[in-house]
């Protein structure tokens, strides 16, 4: 039984996303892509196998030569996965940067939700004895 390969799988090793650039700036053969690597052409020729059972690569018969040529649009299944995290922390980002703005707006003695702030004198902190001492 075959493995179901998908885009993420290809994309996550390192040597298929250069030959995704590489073949994405020019079409080419197995040879010319593997002369580029310092990895045998059996294993360029795996590599080359899995983007295109994914759908990234197209093979074109040219004579006794394969050519290998980008097909992309399936990045676009990666692209729609990052956005929605994009998205989510764009909107988390920009209320943080809010609430700052805020707090930038408030007199010095509270906080942008209305609560009084601490003053430094006022905090304390453990030493070395276990007991407490100001901040100046």
């Amino acid at each position: 039984m075959e493995a179901r390969r998908d885009v993420f799988q290809a994309i996550a090793d390192p040597t298929r996303r250069a030959i995704i650039g590489m073949v994405a700036r020019k079409p080419a053969h197995v040879n010319a892509i593997a002369e580029q690597f310092d990895v045998s052409r059996q294993a360029v020729s795996l590599h080359l196998k899995i983007l295109s059972e994914c759908g990234l690569l197209h093979v074109r018969q040219n004579g006794r030569e394969r050519m290998y040529e980008a097909k992309l649009e399936k990045l676009g299944e990666v692209y729609d996965w990052v956005d929605q995290y994009r998205n989510l922390w764009t909107h988390r980002l920009n209320a943080l940067n809010d609430l700052i703005e805020q707090e930038k707006l408030q007199p010095e003695n509270t906080t942008a939700t209305g609560t009084k702030k601490r003053s430094n004198t006022a905090q304390s902190k453990n030493n070395k004895n276990g007991k407490h001492h100001e901040i100046k």
